[in-house]
């Protein structure tokens, strides 16, 4: 009685620790979360200011091609009025060289040629004729000399317009040439920001997805370890021998997870039914037929197969002299050299060979003397 209250209280205090440990972790995993949600709202506004600058980009690309076309057409313009100056510089020039030679000619022959056309007159009228004529000689030389003078200088001052415009337009492609330079130097560094950012937040992600996955084992064995104190509490108070539940070392992992109830303990035992043993060599928890079965730890299958009492039956060499046994199941997956993984679906339990109900009777074999499983769980 005195052996088994201390049994129960390892286990109890074995129960606390764990959940101490599991509201640690719990506080870890919140943590975690937290830092989860903080990465993601961060890569979510590196990847909003990303568009923004995108869009900025393709704003002052397009700009750009704006002022390309305005540039071409400024070029355009401005040969044209290269091409009207040199026309105009042409007739000017021509024009003076017309009146050069009529003034030259007119010093050359002196007034009285003038005097002569004018006296050579038949009436009055022929003389005004002839004297208006020669004064609009020299009053059109002149009037043409100045026309053409003021459309060069006209032209002139076009172009003048035009290469002033041409400039301006060449310092605005320049602006932006340099503004897309920066808003791609700024859409590249927020590029790198957005990939450290994806990379912290997987490795927290998995982080957290280790985390979670350690809570729930937690959890499952805490849940084993209660169900392994009541049930050993259980059993001190019917006065059961050698049949007390001990803490175990976590070696193996829980064949039936989620079925912690031990319908029958390892060790001495009043026969459930006639042929049975009354020194049971291992542990029955109590499952409804489909449970899944899992291997306790890694191994090679010796053996899968219907073994009259135990029913159907699966052996795992764990290796340095270590087997389990899952007897009665209702269904085997696996065969005999098959090499399995801890925790890996083996079975269903069941109720075949020598069985009163659907559990799952786990056996340890320690160098061929079977042992407490619960010193393994």
């Amino acid at each position: 009685m005195i052996k088994g209250k201390k049994i129960i209280s390892a286990l109890l205090i074995g129960t606390l620790c764990l959940g101490m440990s599991t509201q640690v972790r719990a506080t870890e995993i919140d943590d975690t979360k937290q830092k989860a949600e903080e990465l993601q709202k961060q890569k979510e506004a590196a990847e909003s200011e990303q568009k923004s600058l995108e869009t900025q980009l393709m704003a002052i690309v397009s700009e750009m091609e704006d002022t390309k076309d305005q540039i071409s057409q400024k070029e355009e313009e401005l040969g044209q009025k290269e091409e009207e100056l040199f026309e105009a510089q042409a007739q000017e020039n021509d024009q003076y060289e017309s009146m050069k030679k009529r003034i030259k000619y007119m010093y050359e022959n002196g007034n009285t040629k003038f005097v002569d056309i004018l006296c050579q007159s038949k009436d009055i009228s022929e003389f005004l004729n002839n004297a208006e004529y020669i004064s609009t000689i020299s009053s059109y030389d002149r009037e043409q000399l100045v026309a053409y003078q003021q459309i060069r200088k006209k032209v002139q001052e076009q172009q003048a317009a035009l290469e002033e415009e041409y400039a301006k337009l060449e310092d605005l492609q320049n602006d932006l040439i340099a503004k897309q330079t920066n808003v791609e130097s700024l859409k590249a560094s927020k590029e790198s920001e957005i990939s450290s950012i994806s990379g912290e937040l997987e490795q927290t992600n998995q982080k957290l997805a280790e985390l979670q996955a350690a809570a729930e084992e937690a959890a499952r064995k805490q849940k084993e370890k209660e169900a392994a104190a009541a049930a050993a509490k259980k059993n001190n108070n019917s006065g059961s021998a050698g049949g007390a539940v001990v803490s175990g070392n976590g070696m193996f992992t829980h064949p039936c997870p989620g079925y912690s109830r031990i319908s029958s303990t390892f060790g001495y035992r009043n026969a459930p039914l006639a042929g049975a043993s009354t020194n049971h060599k291992g542990v029955d928890f109590a499952a409804s037929t489909g449970t899944p079965i899992y291997a306790a730890a890694a191994g090679t299958v010796t053996s899968a197969g219907y073994s009259g009492k135990a029913g159907n039956l699966i052996i795992i060499n764990h290796g340095n002299g270590l087997l389990t046994y899952y007897m009665h199941c209702n269904t085997i997956f696996v065969s005999a050299g098959q090499k399995v993984s801890k925790g890996q679906n083996i079975g269903q339990v069941g109720t075949t060979g020598n069985s009163t109900g659907p559990h799952l009777h786990f056996q340890v074999m320690n160098n061929g003397t079977p042992v407490n499983p619960m010193n393994y769980l």
